[in-house]
């Protein structure tokens, strides 16, 4: 049997439903109810003071780094990343708790572009590792679905291999 009915010139579908006795548009559809309004969020005191508090700390970041950079060198650079840890642990702990602003979020990305781009001479890569791998720490807690591409490339002296490698 044909079920595409490409070649019939109608189709039956059967019995024909009777609606004589049917009244249309006789009663309004049932409106929905309207959804209560919502009392805005308003955060507590704690809350503001702890979002403006990164949001300057995470201001300052950058200019703190190449400030420990200039006067301390690589070690500088390293006791900063502790440092700088610590703060991603307590913005993990807000963000967690629902408390961390979207203001606050967008701040610590940019703070992440910043320290990046910012010119180090740091020959020790494994200091250069460790900088990096904090910058991706806190990126992937605020907006893990992103990749990027702008850490600098570690500067490993690696034997050279055209002239037949090591031996």
């Amino acid at each position: 049997m044909d079920y595409t009915a490409k070649n019939a010139e109608h189709v039956d579908f059967g019995g024909e439903v009777d609606y004589s006795g049917h009244q249309w548009f006789q009663e309004p559809p049932p409106r929905p109810e309207p959804q209560p309004i919502a009392e805005p969020y308003i955060p507590e005191q704690s809350v503001i003071m702890q979002n403006e508090a990164f949001d300057f700390a995470l201001k300052a970041a950058p200019n703190v780094l190449y400030g420990r950079y200039k006067q301390y060198g690589q070690l500088g650079v390293l006791a900063w990343c502790s440092e700088f840890g610590e703060m991603i642990d307590s913005l993990k702990e807000l963000g967690f708790r629902g408390n961390m602003f979207v203001t606050t979020r967008t701040q610590a990305l940019r703070t992440c572009e910043e320290i990046l781009k910012l010119k180090l001479d740091i020959e020790m890569q494994i200091i250069l590792m460790y900088l990096s791998s904090q910058v991706a720490r806190l990126r992937r807690f605020l907006d893990g679905e992103r990749q990027w591409d702008d850490y600098p490339a570690p500067k490993f002296p690696l034997p050279d291999y055209r002239q037949g490698g090591p031996s």
